[in-house]
C-alpha cells in the first residue's frame, strides 16, 4: 500500500493550522500577562484566571474528547462484551463529571485560590504526603496521555501507511511546541479549533459508512447478529452492579485529575466556572454518538464482502483499530482524510491537556513547595517548560506498550476513584481529616483493591464479595468492587484522623510522637475556611511573586 498523499497534505495544513493558533494564543497570553501584571507562573498554569465561558466551553469539552474517547468507543462498541451498553455508561460517567464538579467542587476550588488541586494537601498535610499524591497524579496523566496518542497512531498508520511510531512521534512534538509557547491560553484557544474539526468531520463521514453496500442495517443487528453478535452488549443482570460501578468510577474518578480543575480555577469567576462545567456536561454525549453508530455499522459490516477481507477485525485481534479500518475500508479517500484531522484534533485537544495537568502539579507541589522554594519566577519557567518536554516524550515512549486504549483508559479511572477522589473530598468537606487519615485510607483502598483480584493483570482473587462467581477456575466478581474499596478508603480516612485527633489533642499520645502535626492541620483546616471570602476577593487581584 502506497502513502496516502491527500491524507498527508490535510494532516500538514491541519497541524499548521493548529500551530499557528497556538502561536497567535502564546502572543495574547504575553500581552495580557503584561496588562494584568500576573506571574508567569499563574499565567501558564491558569490563564490569569480569565478564560471566558465560551472558551471555557470548549476547552473543558475537549479535554475528554480525545483519540481515546473517540476511537475508544467505537472499540467499546464493536467488542460483543461490551457493547452499547458500557459505552453508553462511560459517555454518561464522563458527564456526571462535570456534574458533580460544578455542582460540589467548583465553590471550594475557586474560593480558596488554589493553583492545583493539591495545593490543600500542600496546606493541611504537609509535604511528605503532598508528594506522595502528587506523583499518583502524575501517574494518572502519564496513562491518558499514552492512550490518547495510540488513538492517534493507529488511526494515521491505518489510513496513510505511515509508521505507527513516526505518527505519533510527529504530533507529540506538535503539541508539546505549542504548550511550550503559550501555555493554558494556546491549549484554550486551540481546543476551539479542535473540537470544531471534531464535531465535523466526524459527523461528515457517518453517513458514507452506513450507507456502505456491505453494511447491513445496524437496526436490525442492535439485538441479533449473526455475523458478530449483537451490538448492544450484555444485558445479563447479574452485570447491573459492574456497570453502575463503571458509571460510578468514570464519573467521580475523572474529578480525581488535575485537568478538571485546572478548568475550574482558570475560569473568569465562580460562576463562569459552574456554567461551563454543566454546559460540557450536555455538549459532550453529542460528540459521542457517532463513534457510536460507527462501532455499530463495524459489527454490522460482512467483512468478506469489503477489500479489507476475512476474518474480521474483531477475530483478528485487531478491535482497537477498528475505527480507522472502517474509515479506510467502507469510505471513499477524501472521506477518510478528512476524518484523519477529526482523530488528530481529538488528540491534541486532550494531550496538550495532559501535558499541561502533570507539569502543573510537579512545578508548582513538588518543585515549587517542597524541592525549591526560593526558586524565582525565571527558574520555575524553565522548570514548566523541561516538565512539558519531558512528560511527553515519556508519555509518547509508553504507547510502544500497544495495551488496548480501553484498558489505559479504565485503569487511570480506577486509580483516580478509589484513590485520589476520596482524599480530596475528605479534605474539601470533612475538617477531622489528617494525615495519619489519609496515610492508612490509602493503604485500606489499595489493599483491598488488590485482593479482590484483577484477572486481566493475573492477580488472584483473595476476598469474594457477594455474586463472586468461578469461571474456567478463575473467580469473577459481580460486585461493585471499586466502590467499595472508594467507600473504604474514605471510611479509613474519617475513622483513623478522627482516632488520631482525639489522641493527640487529650494528651492519651505525647506531641513528640506527632510526627504529622496533628494540631497544624486542625488549624489549617480552620485557616481555610475562615479566609474563604477574603481570599476570593485576592483572586481577582494580580497575582505578583514574592
Amino acid at each position: 500500500m502506497a502513502v496516502n498523499l491527500p491524507g498527508v497534505v490535510v494532516m500538514v495544513v491541519f497541524y499548521l493550522l493548529v500551530f499557528g493558533t497556538g502561536i497567535w494564543a502564546s502572543f495574547k497570553s504575553k500581552r495580557e500577562q503584561r496588562r494584568s501584571g500576573a506571574s508567569a507562573m499563574e499565567m501558564t498554569i491558569l490563564g490569569n484566571r480569565g478564560i471566558n465561558c465560551v472558551v471555557g466551553v470548549f476547552t473543558t469539552t475537549a479535554t475528554w474528547i480525545g483519540g481515546a474517547f473517540i476511537v475508544g468507543i467505537t472499540e467499546m462498541v464493536y467488542t460483543p462484551s461490551m457493547g452499547l451498553i458500557k459505552a453508553v455508561v462511560m459517555i454518561l460517567g464522563y458527564c456526571a463529571t462535570f456534574v458533580v464538579g460544578g455542582a460540589i467542587f467548583v465553590k471550594p476550588m475557586r474560593q480558596r485560590n488554589y493553583m492545583t488541586m493539591l495545593d490543600p494537601f500542600h496546606l493541611k498535610y504537609g509535604q511528605v504526603i503532598t508528594a506522595g499524591l502528587s506523583l499518583v497524579v502524575i501517574l494518572l496523566d502519564l496513562l491518558w496521555l499514552p492512550a490518547t496518542l495510540m488513538g492517534l497512531g493507529a488511526t494515521l498508520s491505518v489510513i496513510l501507511d505511515f509508521s505507527y511510531t513516526m505518527c505519533i512521534w510527529i504530533s507529540a512534538a506538535v503539541v508539546i511546541t505549542y504548550t511550550l509557547m503559550g501555555g493554558l491560553y494556546s491549549v484554550a484557544y486551540t481546543d476551539v479549533i479542535q473540537l470544531i474539526f471534531i464535531f465535523t468531520s466526524l459527523w461528515f463521514c457517518v453517513p458514507f459508512v452506513l450507507m456502505n453496500p456491505h453494511c447491513t442495517d445496524i437496526g436490525e443487528t442492535l439485538m441479533n447478529n449473526t455475523r458478530h453478535g449483537p451490538w448492544i452488549g450484555s444485558l445479563e443482570l447479574q452485570n447491573a452492579w459492574k456497570m453502575v460501578d463503571l458509571f460510578l468510577s468514570l464519573g467521580l474518578g475523572g474529578l480525581g485529575y488535575q485537568c478538571t480543575h485546572q478548568r475550574i480555577m482558570s475560569a473568569s469567576s465562580t460562576s463562569t466556572a459552574q456554567r461551563t462545567m454543566f454546559a460540557a456536561a450536555l455538549l459532550l454525549p453529542i460528540f459521542g454518538i457517532p463513534s457510536i453508530l460507527l462501532g455499530a455499522a463495524a459489527a454490522s459490516t460482512d467483512w468478506n464482502q469489503t477489500s479489507y477481507g476475512s476474518p474480521s477485525p474483531f477475530d483478528r485481534g485487531e478491535a482497537a483499530l477498528v475505527l480507522p479500518i472502517i474509515l479506510n475500508h467502507l469510505t471513499p479517500i477524501y472521506v477518510s482524510c478528512v476524518t484523519i484531522a477529526c482523530v488528530a484534533a481529538a488528540v491534541m485537544s486532550s494531550a496538550d491537556s495532559g501535558l499541561l495537568s502533570a507539569t502543573s502539579v510537579f512545578s508548582n507541589n513538588i518543585y515549587k513547595n517542597i524541592l525549591r522554594p526560593q526558586a524565582s519566577e525565571r527558574e520555575m519557567q524553565w522548570v514548566i517548560r523541561l516538565t512539558v518536554v519531558l512528560v511527553g516524550i515519556v508519555s509518547a515512549a509508553l504507547t510502544s506498550l500497544k495495551n488496548s486504549i480501553i484498558a489505559f483508559i479504565l485503569f487511570g479511572a480506577e486509580l483516580a476513584y478509589i484513590h485520589i477522589f476520596p482524599q480530596l473530598f475528605c479534605i474539601l468537606f470533612f475538617k477531622i481529616s489528617n494525615g495519619y487519615g489519609a496515610i492508612m485510607g490509602s493503604l485500606t483502598g489499595i489493599l483491598l483493591r488488590l485482593l479482590s483480584g484483577e484477572p486481566a493483570l493475573g492477580i488472584p482473587t483473595i476476598i469474594c464479595f457477594p455474586g463472586c462467581t468461578a469461571v474456567g477456575g478463575i473467580y469473577v466478581q459481580h460486585a461493585p468492587v471499586q466502590t467499595i474499596c472508594m467507600l473504604s478508603t474514605m471510611a479509613s480516612i474519617c475513622i483513623f484522623s478522627f482516632l488520631t485527633n482525639v489522641l493527640f489533642s487529650r494528651g492519651l499520645l505525647p506531641t513528640r510522637c506527632d510526627v504529622l502535626k496533628v494540631e497544624h492541620s486542625i488549624g489549617a483546616a480552620n485557616a481555610q475556611t475562615g479566609n474563604v471570602y477574603l481570599m476570593e476577593m485576592k483572586t481577582c487581584q494580580p497575582q505578583t511573586e514574592a
